[in-house]
């Protein structure tokens, strides 16, 4: 009985004993440290995801800080983009008047009115063949922009439809409505493409060759993005209200190395009108584009005729 323990109990009914052996002992000691163990265990489990969730909770507010930060850099440079694409337009618009006015400098000084008795003397229609003529009106703005259209404004000196001031007008505008396809009138490529509510609204410029560049005003909306390549005749644009307007037209401007040229002899520029270009635009050394276009033209048709000679000598 040494290794035994009892345990008595009393009470109003009489008295209870409890025996307990070794093995019963030894028995609730197990149960005793299995029960310590567990409470450990999740004690030990409870503080590492009440950690976890705190670190979670750190964690959750540097993302937030730096979904806050990032937020705050990219509106920063949505602005700066912005304030980038004012500037340059400004700048644009900075230098064309800049052009303009030395355009007006040369006009005082009678710079365009210089005899050229040597140009006239050289160059003869019947002395520029067929290829000259095609691939200068195709490398050249020739024709009109817009198909069928009137004329409600043209180069020079006028009263400006909307401000009421006396202005040059370095364009020539087309009645047209809004939506009327705009088609380029030489190939090229596309210089630049400006969105506008203010000045010349959507502004449209097709940059050719020769130094010869086209612009379009007031447009309703592009048909063509920036650094697309364009042929004459492919439609670029349509014509809108945009901008400082007094109603739907498109007003359409040539420029030779940024100084702007009378559009009207262009519109009626075509190969049984070929040499009319020579007199009624001054301040161009046609004589030299036409040596030029010549050699080229020159060039492309020798290689032609070599392809040609190399294809017959293969079949035979």
């Amino acid at each position: 009985m040494k290794d035994n323990i009892t345990i008595s109990i009393s009470s109003i009914h009489g008295t209870k004993h409890f025996s307990f052996g070794k093995k019963s002992r030894h028995t609730f000691k197990f149960f005793s440290y299995m029960v310590f163990i567990g409470v450990l265990l999740t004690a030990g489990i409870i503080y590492y995801l009440v950690n976890d969730a705190e670190f979670s909770k750190i964690k959750l507010r540097e993302l937030e800080n730096k979904s806050s930060s990032l937020t705050r850099e990219i509106t920063s440079l949505t602005e700066l983009k912005t304030n980038l694409e004012r500037d340059l337009s400004e700048r644009e618009e900075k230098m064309l008047l800049v052009s303009d006015r030395l355009d007006d400098l040369e006009k005082l000084l009678d710079m365009d009115n210089q005899p050229n008795s040597e140009l006239e003397s050289r160059l003869d229609t019947a002395a520029i063949n067929s290829s000259i003529r095609v691939a200068m009106l195709t490398q050249i703005p020739s024709g009109p922009p817009v198909k069928n259209a009137r004329t409600s404004s043209g180069y020079g000196e006028r009263i400006h439809p909307v401000t009421g001031i006396k202005k040059f007008h370095r364009g020539q505008d087309f009645a047209v409505n809004t939506g009327t396809p705009v088609y380029a009138p030489a190939d090229g490529a596309v210089e630049v493409i400006r969105p506008s509510n203010q000045g010349s609204g959507n502004f449209l410029r097709l940059l050719h060759s020769h130094g010869f560049s086209s612009s379009y005003s007031h447009l309703s909306k592009f048909a063509v993005s920036k650094g697309d390549f364009v042929k004459k005749g492919d439609l670029i644009a349509y014509s809108g209200n945009t901008g400082l307007s007094s109603g739907p037209h498109l007003h359409y401007e040539i420029r030779f190395v940024g100084r702007a040229l009378n559009p009207k002899p262009f519109l009626g520029w075509n190969v049984d009108n070929f040499d009319g270009i020579f007199k009624n635009i001054r301040g161009i050394r046609w004589e030299s584009l036409v040596e030029t276009t010549e050699l080229r033209v020159s060039h492309q048709l020798q290689l032609s005729s070599q392809k040609a000679a190399q294809l017959t000598a293969t079949l035979e």
